[in-house]
């Protein structure tokens, strides 16, 4: 099937890596987590998609811990219960800047199409994953 939408869960690769996490061991799962983002991150030649496909569910996954963030699909995302993942949002937003860096797979993929909205997700991604000063509220329209 591939991929059906713009979403952080909304392709095969996404899904499957959630498989992954949900048959992971619980206490392995926060290190799937680490080890996903850092593979995209540290990736200073060219992002394969998958890896990219990847690194996104894992950093939607950070997201969803942080002020404003959303929940996983709940359909597509992990079944089973999500480890505390909040200190992994500097290291999250390091995959996701790389993914728009070239040379990527999907930045490429998504410039082929109308890669708008999976631009959209991305960059909401990133306001969720983007630390605030105290006191200050993310307030979405």
């Amino acid at each position: 099937m591939g991929t059906w939408d713009v979403g952080p869960f909304d392709n095969d690769t996404a899904a499957d890596w959630c498989g992954t996490f949900d048959d992971a061991a619980p206490d392995a799962r926060r290190a799937l987590v680490r080890d996903t983002l850092a593979r995209a991150a540290d990736t200073t030649d060219y992002l394969d998609a998958d890896i990219g496909d990847e690194a996104v569910a894992a950093a939607a996954l950070v997201a969803a811990q942080c002020p404003g963030g959303d929940p996983a699909h709940p359909h597509y995302g992990p079944k089973q219960p999500v480890p505390d993942l909040t200190d992994l949002g500097a290291l999250a937003l390091r995959a996701l800047d790389r993914i728009l860096t070239e040379p990527s797979e999907l930045l490429e993929l998504w410039a082929d199409s109308d890669g708008d909205p999976w631009h959209t997700t991305i960059n909401g991604l990133r306001t969720t994953l983007t630390p605030r000063p105290p006191g200050e509220q993310l307030h979405r329209i």
